[in-house]
C-alpha cells in the first residue's frame, strides 16, 4: 500500500462517506472497531480484504496498516480502544458478528466521542464483554502471493460469474488442477470453492450497495438462481439481501 499515514490514536467518531470513497492506507497505535451503520464497508490490508454489512463489524488491531472503502452511502462508526483493552486477544483483522445489543452499544459509544463520564465508561465495559462473546466470521478475501494462484483469482475478479472448474481455469493460466488446489490451501488458507464463494459474496455486497435487484445480483455473481443466492447470503451474513437493503 503506498503513502502510509500514521495516526497516534485510533479516532472514535462517525464519518459519512460517499459511494466509492476511500480512506487511504494508515495505521494507529490503538485498536479499532469499524462498523457500517449503513452501506457496506471494505477494509484492505496487504493480506487481503475484509468486508462487512450492518450485521458485521471489523476488528483492526493496533499497528495494522489498512485502508477503508465505501460501497453505497456509508455511515462509518469508528471506535478506538487502547492496546490494554483487547477483548479478542488477537493481533490480526477479523470480522465479528454484531448482535442488536452490540450494534446499539457501538452507536452509543461513537455518538459523542468526547464524553468520558461514568455512564460512557459503563457502556464501554458492556461493549467489551459483548465483543468477547461475538463469534468471528470467515469473511476475508485473502490476497494470493503465488503468481499462478493470482492469475486464477484475477480471472474471477474480472468475472465473478465465471463457472469454470479449477482445471479449466488452470489451463487458461498454464497451471495444473492438482497444483492449483494445493496452492490455494497453502497460499490462501482455503480451498478454491471457498475462495470463489467469498469473492462472489463480496461482489454481491457491492452490487446490492448499488441498488441492483437481487435477481440481477445473483446472475452477475454466478449463482444458478435468486433463491440459491439468498440462501448463501443468509448463511454468510445472518439475514436476507432484502433485509440488508431495508436496513
Amino acid at each position: 500500500m503506498p503513502e502510509i499515514r500514521h495516526a497516534l490514536q485510533a479516532p472514535t467518531r462517525v464519518q459519512r462517506m460517499a459511494h466509492g470513497e476511500l480512506i487511504t492506507a494508515h495505521h494507529h497505535d490503538d485498536h479499532q472497531i469499524v462498523y457500517a451503520g449503513s452501506g457496506v464497508l471494505a477494509v484492505t490490508t496487504d493480506a487481503g480484504t475484509w468486508v462487512a454489512p450492518g450485521t458485521r463489524a471489523i476488528w483492526v488491531p493496533a499497528g495494522c496498516v489498512h485502508a477503508h472503502r465505501a460501497h453505497g452511502t456509508l455511515e462509518l462508526h469508528l471506535l478506538g480502544l487502547p492496546t490494554s483493552a483487547n477483548p479478542l486477544g488477537i493481533d490480526t483483522p477479523v470480522v465479528l458478528s454484531v448482535s442488536p445489543l452490540l450494534r446499539e452499544l457501538i452507536l452509543a459509544c461513537t455518538r459523542d466521542p468526547d464524553d468520558d463520564g461514568p455512564e460512557r465508561r459503563r457502556l464501554r465495559a458492556v461493549l467489551l464483554d459483548q465483543l468477547r462473546a461475538s463469534p468471528q466470521q470467515p469473511l476475508q478475501l485473502p490476497s494470493p502471493a503465488d503468481p499462478r494462484v493470482r492469475a486464477v483469482c484475477d480471472l474471477l475478479r474480472q468475472n465473478p460469474a465465471d463457472s469454470g472448474t479449477l482445471a479449466e481455469l488452470g489451463r487458461r493460466v498454464g497451471a495444473g488442477e492438482r497444483t492449483l488446489s494445493r496452492l490455494f490451501r497453502a497460499d490462501l488458507g482455503m480451498t478454491f470453492p471457498q475462495w470463489r464463494t467469498q469473492l462472489r459474496l463480496y461482489h454481491a455486497l457491492r452490487l446490492l450497495a448499488d441498488n441492483e435487484p437481487v435477481t440481477t445480483v445473483a446472475h452477475r455473481c454466478g449463482w444458478s438462481s435468486a433463491s440459491a443466492f439468498i440462501d448463501a447470503y443468509r448463511r454468510a451474513f445472518g439475514e436476507t439481501p432484502g433485509a440488508h437493503r431495508r436496513r
